[in-house]
């Protein structure tokens, strides 16, 4: 090949690359890139923990039971359902990016995911368990005993530990690769022309304002029912419940739209099963927009496009109880 036409060829390269930063550095919404893991072993540690249901006071529940990784990392339930069929409180959120999040839970009172893997195991409506009752678990299994010595240093589990692993593992959970940001990263095959008026009118009526960023949401808290009030049996208060602050008031935290279509239902009372419903509804009581059905249709058709690789591992084999271990209670 001729000089000339290697440099033509580098130039249009670098045009190239330079238009897509440019698109990139434009939208409000950013590509996910895939995670760097660079603990393995406290990462497989904190699979194995995410997947034990012995974490659990029934020896029944995990963090997957409620954040399943099958499912989009929630459980496709209005309100989750905990120790001896409780049904709890609120709708559960993705587990998947949550490591972009401004804090963890719907009204934000875990400030990281180390701070909120916690919160469950002791929760009464959730797992049902003590923190002394789950680390004796740990301490009673001898590879546990060994996989934490190794990772932290001392035999001695502590709560500091384990919720650190879990949090690890949690960091991994994101998912790259969407069709959108193909489209982002210079593909303009990646999405229909549908698709692309979705992404154009949900950019014309403002959703952007909370929806951005790499996760498209997640980064603030808003009150639900702007424009018109959201009328909900849900007892949930939002932000409110942690600040105490009137303005707090059924403020709640932006949901991520990735992998949205795999995370119905949706809202924080899980109260709409489908896209559509929810598209309408947000327009209408965050921006006072009354949209057509083909922008709904629009808009539904671009927030599938969202979604990302799916975790994808092999499964934990976890390690056998002891004669020590405690038993579990199933019913009570």
């Amino acid at each position: 090949m001729k000089l000339t036409h290697l440099l033509a060829l580098s130039g249009s390269l670098l045009m190239s690359s330079t238009a897509i930063a440019d698109r990139i550095q434009q939208e409000p919404i950013k590509p996910i890139e895939p995670a760097v893991i660079t603990e393995p072993e406290k990462v497989e540690l904190g699979k194995k923990l995410f997947f034990d249901p012995r974490l659990s006071r029934s020896g029944f529940i995990s963090c997957n039971s409620c954040h399943n990784l099958s499912m989009g990392g929630s459980d496709n339930l209005p309100t989750s359902i905990g120790h001896n069929w409780q049904e709890g409180p609120i709708n559960s959120p993705t587990v998947l990016n949550s490591s972009m999040n401004v804090a963890q839970f719907w009204d934000g009172r875990a400030a990281t995911l180390q701070e909120q893997a916690a919160g469950p195991i002791a929760n009464p409506m959730e797992m049902a368990f003590t923190h002394t009752l789950a680390i004796d678990v740990l301490r009673s299994i001898p590879q546990y005993v060994a996989d934490f010595e190794e990772i932290y240093g001392t035999p001695e589990i502590e709560l500091d530990h384990v919720t650190d692993a879990i949090a690890a593992f949690e960091e991994t959970l994101v998912t790259p690769n969407s069709r959108f940001d193909l489209w982002l990263k210079g593909d303009d095959k990646a999405l229909t022309d549908d698709e692309l008026a979705g992404y154009r009118r949900f950019k014309e009526i403002g959703c952007v304002a909370c929806h951005n960023g790499a996760a498209a949401g997640g980064t603030s808290f808003q009150r639900m029912g702007v424009v018109e009030p959201y009328v909900t049996d849900n007892p949930a208060e939002g932000r409110y419940a942690v600040t105490g602050k009137d303005a707090d008031r059924f403020s709640f935290k932006v949901p991520t739209l990735r992998n949205v279509e795999l995370t119905y239902p949706y809202f924080h009372d899980g109260a709409y099963w489908t896209l559509e419903e929810a598209v309408d509804v947000m327009a209408r009581l965050q921006l006072g927009q009354q949209l057509a059905q083909s922008d709904i249709d629009n808009i539904t058709a671009f927030l599938k496009t969202l979604t990302g690789d799916q975790p994808d591992f092999s499964l934990p084999i976890l390690p056998p109880s002891t004669n020590d271990t405690p038993r579990p209670v199933p019913f009570e």
